[in-house]
């Protein structure tokens, strides 16, 4: 599939074993796209060609595929979602948020809750938010001790392998923008009537921490790329781009996956429905 600029989801990814230098990558790059109007027919079909390669998915029901988005407040999570996974089967794709967890989850590992919700065979799965926040969070404000995060890294790799082995692939999307980005994002959700709902103080006293999240991300992002499940650090602070990264990035992993339609039983051609 050829675009009208070079586009290549190895540059976003963090190579395993690197780290993940984030004041290194710039939030505002669109890699030769000049705006949303340049980027519209190509998002377009790729938007198609998702819709097409999930039913594959779907209808195969051998593999499925595990989506995790991360970032900062504002980043995009919900935005992502709602704009790129718009024309899929609602019937073989979910989205799982993640909050504070329940008195059952807390009574278990951290990863039991993640594993339960983990995708069935031909299914897509979105989480908004995820595992992740067990070394980000709790991290920030120190909510388990330190000796217990850090161990949680190697943990996250592991379950992560197990996945793969078992069928899943895994997409990680860092959606990455910067404070200033932040700001004006969270002025428009006061600004703005019809999203002022969105706004919480609280976002405020987060904002605070930048700082402290962002180191705790760029640990979880050299820490947990791997080559079975690699991070992508998505330019985000255009949301027109970011839906495009997130969008070719599937198209491709979905494409190398080659879901097949199952064969039809024998003896259908003759049958007329009356």
């Amino acid at each position: 599939m050829k675009h009208p600029k070079r586009f290549r989801i190895e540059d976003l990814q963090v190579p395993p074993g690197k780290h993940a230098h984030l004041a290194r990558r710039d939030p505002d790059d669109t890699f030769g796209f000049r705006d949303a109007d340049e980027a519209k027919p190509v998002l377009e079909k790729d938007l198609k060609r998702l819709a097409e390669l999930q039913e594959r998915l779907y209808a195969e029901d051998r593999q499925s595929l595990l989506v995790v988005l991360q970032g900062m407040d504002t980043s995009g999570k919900d935005g992502t979602v709602k704009h790129v996974f718009s024309g899929v089967n609602p019937g073989g794709c979910a989205v799982t948020r993640f909050k504070t967890p329940s008195l059952e989850e807390a009574e278990h590992d951290f990863l039991w809750r993640i594993h339960h919700a983990a995708p069935r065979r031909g299914e897509i799965m979105i989480f908004n938010r995820s595992h992740y926040e067990d070394v980000l969070i709790v991290r920030v404000h120190g909510l388990v001790p330190a000796e217990v995060w850090k161990r949680r890294y190697e943990q996250i790799n592991r379950f992560e392998r197990i996945l793969t082995e078992n069928g899943t692939r895994i997409l990680k999307f860092f959606l990455h923008i910067d404070k200033h980005e932040q700001k004006r994002r969270l002025q428009d959700r006061l600004e703005d009537k019809s999203k002022r709902w969105k706004f919480s103080r609280t976002d405020l006293k987060e904002r605070e921490l930048w700082g402290e999240y962002r180191k705790a991300y760029e640990d979880a992002l050299t820490k947990c790329s791997t080559p079975w499940a690699p991070w992508h650090v998505v330019p985000a602070n255009r949301k027109w781009y970011r839906n495009l990264v997130v969008a070719r990035t599937l198209v491709e992993t979905l494409e190398e996956m080659d879901p097949r339609l199952p064969k039809p039983v024998p003896g259908l051609s003759g049958i007329r429905v009356r």
